[in-house]
Order: C-alpha cells, then sequence, then structure tokens
C-alpha cells in the first residue's frame, strides 16, 4: 500500500502541474454530459481548499475520500501525501457532522530542520461540524461557521511522532454572482495547533489565520471550472504571537458531477509569493509548501 502512494506521489512530481492539469482537461472534456444539472448551486462540495456554505439537507449520508499532497521545500526532497476517509451525516436542518480518519505517507530527505524519513503511518482522527446560518437564495449571501478539530499521533509537516491537537474555525460566505453561471466564496480562517514531540519531548503552539477567495463558473451542466487563493499568516502561540511567516497560494480547480449521486473535485495551488520572518526572500518555504494538491471524491448513500 504504501509503495503505490508513494509511486504516486513520484508520478506527479516529475510530471509536473502542466501536464496534470492538461490530462484532467482531456478527461473532463470526454466526461459524460446527460448527467441532470440542478438550478443554481450546491456549495458544499465544489471547492478543493475551501468550503461553501451549502451543508445539505436533512438525512443525507456521504461517503469521501480525500487525498492531499504537499511537494517542496527550500532544499531537499520533501513529499507528503495525505489520505483521509470521511462519513457526513445531516441529522438536522442547517447543521453536518462529519466523522474522518486519516493516513499519511512521508518522504523527506535533506530538508533544513526536519529529520530524513520515509514513513507510512496512522495519522489520527477529525471531527468536522458546521452550522448555516444564512442560506443565500433567503439571503443576500450565504453564511456557515466551522470547526474542524483534529487529534493526531504524527506531525504533518514532519512526520514525527507524538501528540498533535488543534482546530480549524472557518466563516465561510459565498454568493451566486450570474444564477446558474458563476459563484464566488470568502472564507475567513483561524487555526490554533498544540503539539508535544516523542523523541524531543518538546512542546510547540502555533497559530495561523488567513483569507480564501475562490470564483467557479458552471462550463458544462455537469462541470464547474475556476480558482481559488489562499493567503496565510503564521505565528508562534496560540494567541497569534510572534510572527513566524506569510504565504499565497493560487491554483485551478475543477469540480465534476459524475452521476447524480457521486462527485469529483481537483485542485492545485503553487506557492505565488511568501517570505519567512527575518527574510527578504519572496517564497515563505519554512512554513509552507511550494506545492499544495487535492483531489476529492464523494458519493452519496
Amino acid at each position: 500500500m504504501a509503495n503505490a502512494i508513494e509511486a504516486v506521489v513520484v508520478f506527479m512530481m516529475r510530471v509536473g502541474a502542466h501536464t496534470i492539469w492538461t490530462a484532467v482537461a482531456c478527461t473532463l472534456a470526454l466526461a459524460p454530459a446527460c448527467v441532470r444539472a440542478e438550478e443554481g448551486f450546491d456549495t458544499e462540495h465544489i471547492f478543493g481548499f475551501m468550503i461553501g456554505t451549502d451543508v445539505g439537507n436533512p438525512g443525507e449520508r456521504e461517503f469521501q475520500t480525500e487525498t492531499t499532497g504537499r511537494f517542496g521545500k527550500g532544499s531537499g526532497t520533501y513529499r507528503a501525501l495525505a489520505q483521509e476517509v470521511e462519513i457526513e451525516v445531516v441529522p438536522l436542518p442547517n447543521f453536518r457532522i462529519e466523522l474522518g480518519g486519516t493516513a499519511t505517507l512521508h518522504d523527506i530527505t535533506g530538508v533544513p530542520d526536519i529529520g530524513d524519513r520515509r514513513q507510512f503511518n496512522f495519522q489520527g482522527a477529525s471531527l468536522d461540524l458546521r452550522y448555516r446560518l444564512l442560506d443565500r437564495e433567503r439571503a443576500p449571501f450565504g453564511l456557515t461557521v466551522a470547526a474542524d478539530l483534529h487529534g493526531d499521533r504524527i506531525d504533518e509537516t514532519s512526520g514525527a511522532k507524538g501528540r498533535m491537537y488543534g482546530t480549524d474555525f472557518t466563516l465561510a460566505f459565498d454568493r451566486e454572482l450570474i444564477p446558474n453561471f458563476a459563484i464566488g466564496a470568502l472564507n475567513l480562517i483561524y487555526q490554533p495547533e498544540w503539539a508535544r514531540f516523542e523523541v524531543a519531548g518538546v512542546s510547540e503552539k502555533s497559530s495561523t489565520i488567513g483569507a480564501a477567495f475562490a470564483g467557479l463558473v458552471r462550463v458544462r451542466p455537469n462541470l464547474l471550472l475556476g480558482g481559488e487563493m489562499r493567503y496565510f499568516r503564521q505565528y508562534e502561540g496560540i494567541g497569534l504571537g510572534e510572527f513566524a511567516g506569510q504565504a499565497l497560494f493560487v491554483g485551478p480547480t475543477a469540480y465534476v458531477q459524475l452521476s447524480d449521486r457521486s462527485r469529483l473535485t481537483m485542485s492545485w495551488s503553487m506557492q505565488a509569493w511568501g517570505r519567512p520572518a527575518g527574510s527578504a526572500g519572496n517564497l515563505d518555504l519554512v512554513n509552507f509548501e511550494r506545492h499544495q494538491a487535492r483531489l476529492i471524491f464523494g458519493v452519496n448513500f
């Protein structure tokens, strides 16, 4: 299993983003156009690294797999792949619950301040809670609050063993810009994290704030294309203490409705600009990666 996942990571790095997205475009062009398109948008799953304000209808259940790759640091070889399996349920109107478990693969060699390792491990579990405050069909825009709580035994960046806890708080907005054709979204993000590493026996606290923007247009009844732009600032301490670095990610996103019950979302982001604290560089490859990619497949049951 680990060898198969590692082969996928190596392949993605060698062929590059341009080649991958060319293949994706060809695949989408051949996708069936007969899937029935709903009026308007359902923004629950159409974004890659962001979230929409829709949460589903009461009684809905979904199975989802989310594969996230992070590649490239300042020097050496850095590849990290996370595979998350999730179950989503909507027990009440405007309220969604998601339970997930994640396994990770790390291939790291010669990266400053990160130990060399090549390993495949179960990382941890997560609980994602979302509540929709405003429905954009009845208000000027949609508004949802989300809290994604996670507890891990493997650090997602370094692969080191320990105890890691954190919560991703998101305030999500979206609005249909052109009826049934174009949708825009905004996410405001706060991510406090706490970690205690097993070997070193040290504890670390950090926090990240950010803002993300996305736009998608319907080019076929079952196909949406667009992009996402995300800006992050990282600090030491959970209360936004000493500034550590910042980064801006941009990249394309594609969403395809495979059938009435299944869907696929693909997104690739590249760090376009960044700066670690105390440096005059134009990229922050200390606190963030050079490339991030995500593939999401989901099915209703």
